[in-house]
């Protein structure tokens, strides 16, 4: 069964967006290709169990195992050597891509707190977005008792399309809450 995001696209937004951008040819619209959700552990420097912690956390919330990542030089500010795990990643495609985001707007950002839209303006100028969560715990599926640990992470769209307004109309279409431009406008 396909998730609700991706039928939403196939239906509803790769119409729209056609219409809005004044092309015939459905490949070249803007789409979502992965989304990669990345987790910082700076403490594992000193205490690799906030590592395994952010290795199982990332687990209940993709679905998937995540790769661990290394330093790539070592920082003697930071008691950090070459080679050293020092974060986890993961890239969700397809389905579980759909999936993610689906509740990822539907149920983990309404979840945080004092939420007023994600910015408009994090685009990286290649089409591709990242936003930050200050923790993981906003996720549902996680058990606070479990996870002691306040541990926050980034996650990037990175969508088939070169241009920002074009990726930021596509998001806009899946629902993604940005903040109002009015609001900007008065404040």
């Amino acid at each position: 069964m396909k998730p609700r995001l991706q039928e939403k696209y196939e239906n509803e937004i790769q119409s729209s967006l056609a219409g809005s951008l004044g092309r015939k040819n459905i490949l070249s619209l803007p789409r979502l290709q992965k989304i990669v959700v990345n987790m910082g552990v700076g403490s594992a420097v000193q205490e690799k169990k906030h590592l395994e912690s952010a290795v199982s956390a990332m687990v209940e919330i993709t679905g998937q195992k995540p790769i661990i990542t290394k330093a790539r030089k070592s920082i003697a500010g930071f008691r950090l050597r070459e080679e050293t795990p020092i974060g986890c990643k993961v890239t969700l495609r397809r389905q579980r891509m759909y999936e993610f985001m689906d509740r990822l707007i539907s149920v983990v950002i309404p979840r945080v707190r004092d939420f007023r839209g994600i910015s408009r303006t994090a685009f990286d100028g290649n089409g591709n977005y990242s936003m930050g969560l200050t923790e993981q715990l906003v996720f549902p599926e996680l058990n606070p008792d479990k996870y002691p640990v306040i541990q926050g992470m980034n996650i990037t769209f990175v969508t088939s399309t070169n241009c920002n307004d074009e990726a930021l109309q596509l998001l806009e279409q899946f629902g993604m809450p940005f903040e109002r431009v009015d609001d900007e406008q008065e404040g």
